[in-house]
């Protein structure tokens, strides 16, 4: 997702000079072209996000199409303030871009776990928060925030994660993709998971579970209407993400579900728990000892049926 957001980024900066990329420190084993051959509307500032943030607004107040890129929580949460005060108060026109959401980094330890950001940003009034499924939304929301005129908050992979949309897409900040139908549960991804919500879904045909599937891109704005459809016409409706079940995805849902009128459905969060994690390792290995794996994910599903229902729903009944 990082090397197709760069990409994009790379493309639509050779048309629009007003496009500016500040970046962290690092990255350069894929910014570097863009440096090279657009060396005006790029900045290195330096391992010091505070400043990154602020050099940012400043361009965005001035005309430019701003954006901040980092690792992890350190363009959100290390410079949080900054975020508050100098983009979201002033509804300037920064994209807020970080680079290895969830356990994307998991060898490194807590500090690099990404696992709370989508709770806090989309907290944060004027901020737009997207967090792409595949390489394919990644470039799609590249282009989407870019053409967004306020803050927006990109939440990407790091590389090599495979493509899961085999045909073109429509995306559409704020509307969920439905990428399988099904009428007796409803899977709603957001972010790197969507592979093993696919595999999730997959493994429940298997037991003959009919299940659509969202991948919800967007966390906020939320598509309100994608959820209610799915909680009046399919018979459970289930979050994953890799992310905390506090204030993600999962939160929003529950939201809506909460505040609609005559609405009740059977709805459970599928994610980490409010908790540092114990593990280090790759993302497959934290994802295996989290349960996010695809047939965990779909053990967690039949599972809950089970109990929420008292049988295993099997072709609508």
């Amino acid at each position: 997702m990082r090397t197709a957001f760069i990409k994009e980024l790379f493309e639509l900066a050779k048309q629009d000079e007003r496009i500016v990329l500040v970046v962290g420190d690092l990255g350069f084993g894929v910014v570097t072209p863009f440096m090279e051959q657009l060396p005006k509307q790029f900045i290195n500032a330096g391992v010091a996000e505070q400043n990154m943030t602020g050099l940012a607004a400043g361009m965005a107040l001035s005309g430019k199409i701003a954006l901040t890129y980092s690792i992890a929580n350190f363009p959100t949460l290390r410079c949080l303030e900054h975020v508050r005060n100098d983009v979201c108060y002033h509804n300037a026109n920064v994209k807020i871009v970080s680079v290895g959401g969830g356990f994307t980094y998991g060898a490194m330890g807590a500090t690099h776990h990404a696992v709370e950001d989508i709770a806090v940003m989309r907290s944060l009034p004027n901020l737009v928060v997207v967090a792409p499924g595949d390489p394919v939304e990644a470039r799609a929301a590249t282009r989407a925030v870019i053409g967004h005129h306020g803050p927006c908050y990109l939440r990407l992979g790091k590389a090599g994660e495979p493509v899961v949309h085999q045909a073109p897409i429509e995306f559409e900040l704020g509307k969920a993709i439905r990428m399988r139908e099904g009428k007796d549960v409803t899977l709603i991804s957001t972010g790197g998971i969507l592979l093993n919500t696919v595999r999730a879904a997959d493994w429940l045909a298997k037991e003959g579970i009919q299940t659509r599937l969202l991948s919800m891109h967007t966390v906020k704005p939320l598509d309100v209407e994608a959820v209610l459809a799915a909680a009046r016409q399919t018979e459970a409706i289930f979050t994953v993400e890799e992310h905390s079940i506090l204030g993600g995805l999962g939160s929003a849902v529950a939201e809506v579900l909460a505040e609609t009128d005559g609405v009740k459905v059977p709805f459970k969060r599928i994610g980490l728990p409010s908790a540092f994690s114990p593990h280090i390792g790759t993302q497959e290995y934290m994802q295996e000892r989290h349960g996010l794996t695809g047939e965990a994910i779909a053990r967690t599903v039949t599972a809950t049926l089970r109990t929420m229902t008292g049988t295993l729903i099997r072709n609508g009944r």
